[in-house]
C-alpha cells in the first residue's frame, strides 16, 4: 500500500497521488514529499523505490530483507536508516517491527511491513500542524518510535516485579518460574540489542555529520539520543535485577533441596535405633543370653524407645527438624 503526502511551505497540500504525479512532485524543488510504503507488493517496491526515487539496490535489498539490528548508511542524495519500532500486533511477547527511512533534501520515504503506531501518530500530527522539511518529519517519526518503547518498559517491569514476588513466595512453582524467567530474560536481551545500535544511529544524526539534518534540529536529535540512553540504562538495570532474582531462585531451590535431604537424613537417624535392635536380635543364633531373659522383650523395647527419643532430642537441638 502506497501513501503519499505533499507539503508546501510546511502545510499539507495533497496526498495519495498517482505514480506519474509522484515523479513530477519529486522533481519539484519547492515541495516536500513523504511516501509511506506499508506492506507493499514487489511491484510497488520496484515502481516507487526503483522507478521514482532510483535508490541504491543494496538499500532496497535491505528493505526487503529484515535486518536484525538498526543501522545507517550514507549515499550521495539521501540517508538510509534501519530502525526498529515496538510491534503492538503481538501481545504474547516483546517484539519489534523494522522501519526503514530514506531521508533526502526534499523527500522522506518510509518502508514497513506491518502497521506502526509511530507512523500513524506522526501522520496525524503533521496533518494537523506544519511540517518544516523532511528532517523534521524524520524526527517526528523517530520521536514517536522512541516514546512507544516506554509502555513496553513498563510492561517488562511489571513482569519482573511479578517474578520477584513469585520467587520469594512460599508456593513458588519451579518449572513455570524457570520458563517465565527465561522468557523475560530473552525480552530484555532483545531490547538491549535493539536500543544500543538505535542509539548509535541517532547519535550520528545528533552530531551534525549529515548534510540532510539542519543545524536547528540537532538539539532535538540529541534529546532523542538521551532518551534512548535512558532506555538502555533502564533496560540494563532491569536485566541486572532479573539476574539477581534468578540467583535468588537458584539459591532457594538449592536450600529447599538441602532441606529435603536433611529431613530424610533425620528420618533415617531417628529409625536407626529400632533398625539396629531389630537387626541385632533378629539374628539366628541360639546363644544370645538376652533372648532367654523373661523380661528381654521389655528391655529391648525400652532401649529402642529411649534411644529413639534421645536421637530426636539431639536432632532438634541441631535444628534438623
Amino acid at each position: 500500500m502506497i501513501h503519499s503526502f505533499i507539503f508546501s511551505e510546511g502545510k499539507l497540500v495533497s496526498r495519495d497521488l498517482e505514480i506519474e504525479a509522484l515523479r513530477l512532485v519529486h522533481g519539484d524543488k519547492g515541495l516536500v514529499l513523504w511516501v509511506d510504503l506499508e506492506n507493499p507488493t514487489d511491484e510497488e517496491i520496484k515502481t516507487v523505490l526503483e522507478g521514482v526515487f532510483a535508490f541504491h539496490p543494496l538499500a532496497i535489498e535491505d528493505c526487503m530483507t529484515p535486518s536484525p539490528l538498526p543501522k545507517i548508511e550514507d549515499y550521495d542524495d539521501y540517508l538510509f536508516m534501519v530502525t526498529h519500532a515496538v510491534d503492538f500486533t503481538r501481545t504474547d511477547k516483546f517484539a519489534t517491527t523494522e522501519l526503514d527511512l530514506f531521508l533526502g533534501k526534499e523527500f522522506l520515504v518510509t518502508f514497513h511491513r506491518t502497521p506502526l503506531r509511530s507512523v500513524a501518530t506522526a501522520l496525524e500530527r503533521v496533518t494537523k500542524s506544519t511540517a518544516r522539511g523532511p528532517d523534521r518529519l524524520a524526527h517526528t517519526l523517530l520521536d514517536h518510535l522512541v516514546d512507544n518503547y516506554q509502555p513496553v518498559m513498563d510492561e517488562l517491569r511489571a513482569e519482573l516485579e511479578e517474578l520477584e514476588e513469585s520467587i520469594l513466595s512460599r508456593d513458588s512453582r519451579q518449572k513455570t518460574l524457570v520458563n517465565e524467567i527465561l522468557h523475560v530474560r530473552r525480552d530484555f536481551a532483545r531490547l538491549r540489542t535493539i536500543v544500543r545500535p538505535q542509539r548509535d544511529v541517532i547519535d550520528r544524526l545528533a552530531r551534525g555529520d549529515s548534510k540532510f539534518i539542519r543545524p536547528v534540529l540537532l538539539p532535538y536529535f540529541r534529546d532523542l539520543r538521551d532518551n534512548l540512553a535512558r532506555l538502555e540504562d533502564t533496560a540494563m538495570g532491569y536485566h541486572e535485577r532479573l539476574m539477581m532474582a534468578f540467583d535468588i531462585f537458584l539459591n532457594k531451590a538449592a536450600f529447599e533441596a538441602n532441606e529435603g535431604i536433611k529431613f530424610l537424613t533425620a528420618l533415617t537417624a531417628v529409625t536407626l535405633p529400632a533398625v539396629m535392635v531389630g537387626g541385632w536380635y533378629g539374628m539366628n543364633f541360639e546363644n544370645i543370653p538376652e533372648l532367654k531373659s523373661p523380661h528381654g522383650y521389655l528391655y529391648a523395647s525400652a532401649f529402642t524407645v529411649v534411644s529413639t527419643l534421645v536421637m530426636v532430642v539431639y536432632l532438634k537441638k541441631k535444628k534438623w527438624f
